[in-house]
Order: C-alpha cells, then sequence, then structure tokens
C-alpha cells in the first residue's frame, strides 16, 4: 500500500497553516456567537427548565420563591445560562472545525481511531447531564430541604430561599461533574486504542479505580451520601466497561495486524519470487574431443624431408 493512501501527502507553508487555523477559529466563533444570541433570546425559558427540579420538590406549597441580592444578579445569571448553552450548541460546531484543522495531516488508521471518539464525547457528556437532571438532583433537592423547620413557640421559622446565581452555580457546575465523569471511557478506550495503556493494566488498577471514583464523586458532588454514590458507582461501572471493550479493541486490532502482516508478507514474497534462469539444453550430439596425436606418421608435411625414408 502507498504512502499516498495513507495520508494526505499536500504540503502547506506555515502562512497557510496559519490561515487555516484563523479560517476555522472564525468559524468557531461565529457559530459560537450565534448559539449565545438564541441562547440569550430564550434564556428564561431555559432558567425554567433548569429550576424545574427545585419546583418539583415545592410542588403544591405556596408563597415559595427564588431571590436575588444584588442589581446585577438576574442579568448576569441569565448570561451564565446563555453563555452555558450556547457552549454546549456550539460545541459540534466546533468540534467539526477542530477536525477539518487536524484530519489532513493523521493517517487514516489514525482518522479511523479517532473520529468514533469525537462523535462518542457529546453522547456521552449528554448521559451524565440526564442522570444529574432526572435521577440525581431532585433527590439531592428534597434533601437539602428537608432541613426546613416550621416556626414554632419563641423560635423564627428556617425556610429555603435559594439565590440564582447560588443555585445555577450549583446545576452548571454538577452537570459539568457527571458529563466529564461520563467522558472516562471515551478517553480511556483512546488510550487503549492508540497503545498507550493495556485493558489488562486497567484491570489490574481496579482498586485504585475505586478509590479515584469515589474521591472525585465526594469533591465535585454535594456533601450527601446519594449525591456521591450516584456519581461513584456509574463512574465505576463506565472503568468496568471500558475493560471489557478495551479488550476487544485490542483482540481486533491484533488480528487487523496479523492480516496487514501476512498480506503484506504475500505481496513481498510475490515480489522478491523471480524466475530462475532456463537449464541449457543437452546438446543433441556429444562433441568429439580431439584425438590424441598419434607419435609418428606417414604423412610428411611439405617441405619437410623424411630421413628415414631417405635411409
Amino acid at each position: 500500500m502507498s504512502s499516498t493512501d495513507d495520508i494526505d501527502d499536500k504540503k502547506m507553508p506555515l502562512m497557510e497553516h496559519l490561515v487555516e487555523l484563523r479560517t476555522r477559529l472564525l468559524y468557531s466563533i461565529v457559530a459560537f456567537i450565534a448559539a449565545f444570541g438564541v441562547a440569550y433570546y430564550f434564556h428564561q425559558p431555559i432558567f425554567n427548565f433548569l429550576v424545574q427540579p427545585l419546583n418539583h420538590v415545592f410542588e403544591g406549597q405556596s408563597g415559595r420563591r427564588m431571590i436575588f441580592t444584588a442589581p446585577t444578579e438576574a442579568f448576569f445569571t441569565y448570561i451564565k445560562v446563555a453563555f452555558f448553552t450556547a457552549c454546549a450548541l456550539s460545541f459540534p460546531v466546533i468540534a467539526n472545525q477542530v477536525w477539518l484543522f487536524v484530519a489532513p495531516g493523521l493517517y487514516r488508521k489514525e482518522k479511523n481511531a479517532f473520529l468514533p471518539f469525537i462523535v462518542a464525547t457529546p453522547v456521552m457528556f449528554t448521559l451524565g447531564s440526564a442522570l444529574l437532571y432526572y435521577f440525581v438532583l431532585p433527590v439531592a433537592l428534597k434533601f437539602f430541604a428537608s432541613f426546613e423547620m416550621p416556626a414554632a413557640d419563641g423560635q423564627l421559622p428556617i425556610q429555603l430561599e435559594a439565590k440564582m446565581s447560588e443555585y445555577l452555580s450549583l446545576v452548571m457546575t454538577l452537570i459539568f461533574a457527571f458529563g466529564v465523569s461520563f467522558e472516562l471511557p471515551v478517553l480511556l478506550l483512546l488510550l487503549v486504542r492508540v497503545g498507550l495503556i493495556s485493558a489488562e493494566t486497567l484491570a489490574s488498577k481496579r482498586r485504585y479505580a475505586v478509590v479515584g471514583c469515589v474521591a472525585f464523586a465526594g469533591v465535585v458532588t454535594p456533601p450527601d451520601v446519594f449525591s456521591q454514590l450516584s456519581l461513584a458507582i456509574p463512574m465505576y461501572l463506565l472503568y468496568e466497561a471500558s475493560v471489557w471493550i478495551g479488550r476487544w479493541i485490542e483482540k481486533g486490532k491484533a488480528e487487523r495486524e496479523a492480516a496487514e502482516a501476512a498480506a503484506e508478507a504475500a505481496e513481498n514474497g510475490e515480489a522478491n519470487a523471480a524466475p530462475e534462469p532456463a537449464a541449457a539444453a543437452p546438446s543433441a550430439a556429444p562433441v568429439a574431443e580431439p584425438a590424441p596425436a598419434a607419435a609418428s606418421s606417414d604423412v610428411t608435411p611439405p617441405g619437410e624431408t623424411d630421413f628415414n625414408k631417405s635411409r
């Protein structure tokens, strides 16, 4: 297989690379600005969607509200909502621009290795965010709201009145944490695919994986056991899935390499096998060797005298 089949052998000077990089950056910035404009236009529905888990906790209770304590807090909260949403909406475009810039310098095998992981990245992030929003966040908010206390004789009531900025910061942090944690198999399988780590190495580090998952969950989630286990358990299950899928990837990679080596050896063998020169055909009649010269001959060459006869 020729090298032109494996890599785009088009050489570009440095200035053309910089121009290409500028073009990709401009497309990414334009996509982000457009997504930001759309997100800010719909900032109120998006914010209401993020507040919905808290609404379920207070469902049927009158007088519940969210507050902001600074004049600019509500405005900057909506800016954060639009920014966060714009990052999610423009990510496919930005990832595509990065791929278009990097792909011409990759071998075909490298393209086939990286492309599935680029596609899987937003999918896994979305799965992690959905797990948080639909399962973890409602239970965690209900747990925190359970610390409210009604008014009693000589005591003031303790009631939850969430600030807009603090609630949004909590939700965005958790969404980012759960989304990033679900990228663990993407990272591990990519390392296995390029040969930087093996599936057996991952399998031998299970005890460290358990500690790492629990520690990561304890840092990024609220300090309740349910939230921490809701992140730590899926992370470890994804780690185990990475081990099994990694073994399958290594097996397929070994089979492909063996097939390619066999095909290359067969091609080299055919190229090196030249026809042997034909053997010389045997003579129709053997060449007679000259008879040995006689000791004496009756024929006297002309101009010479036979002294024996003159005698």
